[in-house]
């Protein structure tokens, strides 16, 4: 075996949200000399604003550490992962650039639904798992019911169950030895031939196109002309180097090696994440695996506030694409808010993230609308057809059935929120279907529900009810019939497209009326009586009226000619009628989004 081969470890971290991954991160990237750390760059992998304000990891950071050990040099690559539900797909893509993980548990809450998931995931992947208890300095802790849990879920004796401070450094140290010790090295192939994995990428607006690679087999260098599998097309590298704190350039990247490539290409849109790279000269016949295509679970409409940015807009989500393969978009048309896109995300955390980042780097104003799920229509004449807005729901006479997704969501609480949990789930159209113990003090609540019912506010809903100790996760089953209908709301007798929303029949007439009420609260009084209802079909179900803000045009009339007076009453009531047949009512984003803030009423 070569001895730089087998001197490489690739591994992830993997957890549950604020289990600890960053802070750990920080502690080994210290401890191997990779930074000096200080409380100013705390956090150090998380290298967005986002990521910071918000205190979680949303995009997963490779870097490389140098190590010592029995008197060997050991080259280290670290990949922090985000440990929320929306961004599991970053978790596997990661996975697939390391043959091992770390395993985080935080001692003071236990097993949580994103450890179940996370571990599976790495099972699936072949990985070497191991298992690490974080926090034992906190008064809270409980070490000894943790390693019950996790002896439990990994089938594994509680002894090989490491326990660390994270944040105090205390037992870091052993796990170097551990992933050194237990982690395979990268298997060596025979074939000199050049094949890399693209496991991430974004775009630099300096540099280009810049792509994260895990070399599988063969050696890649600068100005190497490379081909792609999924791109026809060739490119030349320009730079290769190794993930430090800074990008380090270096002549080659080699077997076994994780690194970055910056090529020479223009179109963003043709790099895949999961796609295979292999030199021109010598090709390989035959693609890694890559990943599997990620569906998107969530849409919503993004339009720009002023029309002019559309074309900006379409490149801003091109360059986002390339660091996010998630992401999904096609243009789109409204016609209360004109040219946009609609888009697919992996949930509303991720929606939410998409449209921050690009109102923050791109520098675009944007208003985006309620999201929705797919529904799979079922027409009387045979056809059946996918809808993700709601405006596209053909009429009701012409559908035979309407089949909504639904999720199989796993809850873990303390067992005394179990009543709390259950008339949440119930209260969501969820179907209970077990309960399991964990531990004495810990229980696994499974239900299924409809997707839709969860994208709002459900999470926000299942902390408050169990005081912020209940977790949440959750995967697609299948699609079933439901009773659904199309709510549309009416602004100034105009049906407005981008409020459209699909509810189930039982509770439309409320959600009808809340919805009003709530729109009447975010939309401005104007000069003209503004009324807004809701209607399925042609029946008007609910109704509130914004009242019109009247302007006194006769207040500087002191005394004179009465005629004057009825000129100037007779001239506003002209101008009211000439606004309301244009439809000059201004929606604020908030009115776009009043759908969430009426079912936080239920």
């Amino acid at each position: 075996m070569d001895l730089k081969t087998s001197n490489i470890r690739n591994f992830c971290i993997i957890a549950h949200i604020d289990h600890g991954k960053s802070t750990l991160a920080d502690r080994m990237l210290e401890l191997t000399k990779t930074i000096n750390l200080t409380s100013q760059n705390s956090q150090v992998l998380d290298d967005m604003d986002l990521e910071k304000e918000r205190g979680i990891t949303i995009k997963s950071h490779p870097i490389q550490m140098d190590f010592k050990y029995k008197n060997k040099d050991y080259i280290l690559n670290l990949i922090d992962t985000p440990g929320h539900v929306d961004f599991t797909y970053e978790v596997s893509r990661s996975m697939a650039a390391c043959e091992g993980a770390l395993l985080l548990i935080d001692s003071t809450q236990g097993v949580e639904a994103q450890t179940v998931s996370n571990t599976y995931l790495a099972l699936d992947s072949g990985l070497e798992i191991i298992p690490v208890l974080n926090k034992i300095d906190m008064k809270n802790s409980n070490v000894s019911e943790t390693k019950i849990q996790v002896s439990e879920l990994l089938g594994i004796d509680k002894d090989k169950i490491l326990s660390i401070s994270a944040k105090s450094g205390e037992g870091v140290e052993n796990l170097f030895t551990s992933v050194i010790d237990d982690i395979p090295a990268p298997k060596v192939y025979d074939s000199n031939k050049l094949k890399a994995l693209i496991f991430d990428s974004y775009f630099d607006q300096y540099r280009g196109v810049v792509v994260y690679v895990k070399v599988v087999s063969g050696k890649i260098s600068k100005k190497t002309i490379v081909k792609f599998f999924k791109y026809d097309g060739l490119c030349e590298i320009l730079e290769v180097g190794i993930l430090k704190i800074q990008k380090m350039p270096t002549d080659s990247l080699n077997e076994g090696d994780v690194g970055y490539i910056v090529l020479n290409i223009k179109d963003v849109s043709k790099i895949k994440v999961g796609d295979t790279l292999t030199d021109k000269k010598s090709p390989v016949s035959e693609p890694l695996e890559g990943y599997k295509p990620i569906k998107p679970m969530v849409f919503s409409g993004l339009y720009p506030i002023d029309s002019k940015d559309f074309e900006d807009l379409r490149l801003s989500l091109d360059k986002l694409k390339l660091n996010d393969s998630s992401l999904t978009y096609e243009a789109n048309t409204s016609v209360a808010l004109g040219f946009g896109f609609r888009c697919g995300f992996l949930g509303p955390l991720h929606m939410e993230i998409i449209q921050e980042r690009l109102e923050r780097e791109f520098n675009l104003d944007l208003i985006s609308t309620c999201p929705n799920v797919i529904y799979r229509v079922e027409m009387k004449d045979g056809g059946n057809i996918k809808v993700s807005n709601p405006s596209d729901l053909p009429e009701s006479i012409d559908i035979n059935s309407i089949y909504e997704p639904f999720i199989r969501s796993e809850i873990i609480t303390p067992k005394e929120f179990i009543g709390s949990v259950m008339t949440l789930c119930t209260n969501h159209r969820g179907i209970y279907v077990s309960t399991n113990y964990l531990s004495t003090e810990k229980v696994q609540m499974v239900f299924e529900m409809p997707l839709a019912e969860i994208i709002f506010d459900f999470f926000e809903k299942l902390k408050s009810s169990t005081k912020g100790y209940a977790s949440l996760d959750y995967e697609m089953i299948d699609h079933r019939v439901s009773k659904l209908v199309k709510l549309d709301i009416k602004v100034a007798g105009d049906v407005v497209d981008a409020l459209s929303i699909i509810v189930h029949n039982t509770n439309s007439y409320a959600q009808g009326s809340k919805l009003c009420k709530r729109l009447k609260e975010e939309i401005h009084r104007q000069q003209f009586e503004i009324p807004i209802q809701a209607v399925i079909g042609n029946k008007v179900i609910a109704r509130e009226t914004v009242k019109a803000l009247r302007k006194n045009v006769t207040a500087k009339c002191y005394g004179g000619d009465i005629t004057r007076k009825r000129k100037l009453l007779e001239k506003q009531k002209k101008g009211k009628k000439r606004m309301k047949q244009i439809g000059n009512v201004e929606l604020p984003q908030a009115a776009f989004l009043a759908i969430l803030k009426s079912d936080n009423e239920k």
